[in-house]
């Protein structure tokens, strides 16, 4: 959530944001009247209460008539706290219903725009001409059918469409895409993370992830249990409720997890192979920082996953994605997109977002600077989302013969081995 006090400050500010984002700019008029009636509500009841103290102190030294006008006071004062704290109770629980429904306040570089008014930041890599190597590039579904790596037809059977089975080399392939990241973050500073794919309430919420993104979300109401749809939610949540010592930041976790998705808006995209689906695994990188080092910690995060697309020798471009695609607790978000042969185009393989105090003011997470505790900053962003990064590596490395080259920096991981071979035909 956003600062209150920047709100009553700076209320252009916000309403400028939610008009950016596309949302509901009336939401910042409500939110300030609910506050303001908080504060006034408050304001009484504080009034009231030290009345009814001091007459308090005053009743046992009254006799006769004016004990009696005190007496009959003190039944008046006690009513109306009760009514002024009921009152100020409401008025704060609207105020905080509010400001959870606002989205965090874009950065004033993010492009306006929705999904299609990105800016494109940089180009890396060759596209290749299959023209030119004289064969029309295979879809990775075919290629991992070719290679006896992926079956979604048994997947649909089990499980229900957007589910897969990953086997024989397509399994090892994850594996080695698991630990290539984990070791690569791993190098970079980052500490290991195997964490839990099921989540509270107060920490799904907390993230930001019970807004806009609602729809997506597996809900199991018997537990009252979240399937997250990326570690995000757990590593965010981690430090709930804490203060950390200033000297302990950065602090900078790199979860593995099954993440689990409805895609419930996304009915005819993508329905083929294994780009979209319901459940898959991936390496997510977080960082807790100073919130005056959000952005310097945002680019560092964006180098990271840059170096990880280009250790996987894929052509990739970088864009600032416009701010009525951003997601309610990124201030900023960048995207990695990889070129899909068969697509024709840039599709997303990693995002990095800049949560700013956002998730940390509703988590409750705050750092301890000398003699002042304040919100800290969270970001977090994709190493590895394996499904789409195993239809990236497929197609872009593929051979005429319907083999795959794989990357140097999987060879280790992958026993040596050069090339995926076909094993049916």
């Amino acid at each position: 959530m956003i600062d209150l006090r920047l709100l009553r400050e700076d209320p252009d500010r916000v309403r400028a944001s939610q008009r950016a984002r596309g949302e509901d700019v009336a939401l910042v008029d409500s939110l300030l009247s609910a506050d303001e009636r908080r504060r006034s509500s408050g304001v009484r009841f504080d009034e009231l209460r030290a009345e009814q103290k001091q007459l308090g102190k005053l009743i046992p030294k009254a006799t006769g008539d004016e004990k009696a006008e005190l007496l009959k006071r003190a039944e008046q004062l006690k009513s109306d706290v009760k009514a002024a704290d009921a009152e100020r109770d409401a008025a704060d629980a609207e105020t905080q219903q509010l400001l959870l429904r606002l989205g965090n306040l874009v950065h004033p570089d993010v492009p306006v725009g929705g999904e299609e008014d990105f800016v494109t930041l940089e180009t890396h890599g060759t596209i290749r001409d299959f023209g030119a190597e004289g064969f029309d590039p295979r879809d990775h579904l075919e290629l991992g059918q070719l290679l006896g790596a992926i079956d979604v037809e048994r997947g649909a059977k089990v499980s229900g469409s957007r589910f897969y089975f990953l086997t024989g080399v397509g399994a090892l392939l994850e594996l080695a895409l698991v630990n290539a990241a984990i070791a690569q973050a791993t190098a970079a500073g980052f500490t290991p993370m195997l964490t839990p794919a099921l989540v509270r309430p107060q920490s799904m919420a907390g993230t930001g992830f019970l807004g806009q993104a609602a729809q997506d979300v597996y809900h199991l109401d018997k537990d009252d249990l979240y399937l997250v749809g990326t570690s995000e939610v757990p590593l965010a949540a981690y430090h709930m409720d804490e203060i950390i010592d200033a000297d302990k930041l950065p602090l900078r976790y790199a979860g593995f997890s099954p993440c689990f998705r409805r895609e419930a808006g996304s009915h005819g995209k993508d329905t083929r192979g294994i780009f979209r689906v319901h459940q898959f695994d991936k390496v997510e990188m977080f960082s807790y920082v100073a919130p005056e080092d959000s952005r310097a910690e945002h680019q560092r995060l964006l180098e990271w996953e840059k170096q990880w697309l280009t250790s996987l020798e894929l052509p990739f471009r970088v864009i600032d994605v416009a701010s009525a695609d951003l997601g309610s607790s990124a201030a900023r978000k960048y995207d990695c997109e990889a070129w899909i042969p068969t697509q024709g185009k840039y599709r997303e393989l990693t995002s990095t977002s800049d949560c700013t105090e956002f998730q940390s003011r509703r988590l409750s997470i705050r750092v301890r600077d000398g003699k002042q505790v304040k919100p800290l900053a969270t970001l977090n962003g994709t190493l590895c989302a394996v499904p789409r990064t195993i239809v990236a590596i497929l197609e872009n490395h593929q051979q005429a013969d319907g083999s795959v080259r794989v990357p140097e920096v999987l060879r280790p991981y992958l026993g040596g081995r050069e090339v995926l071979e076909p094993v049916s035909r």
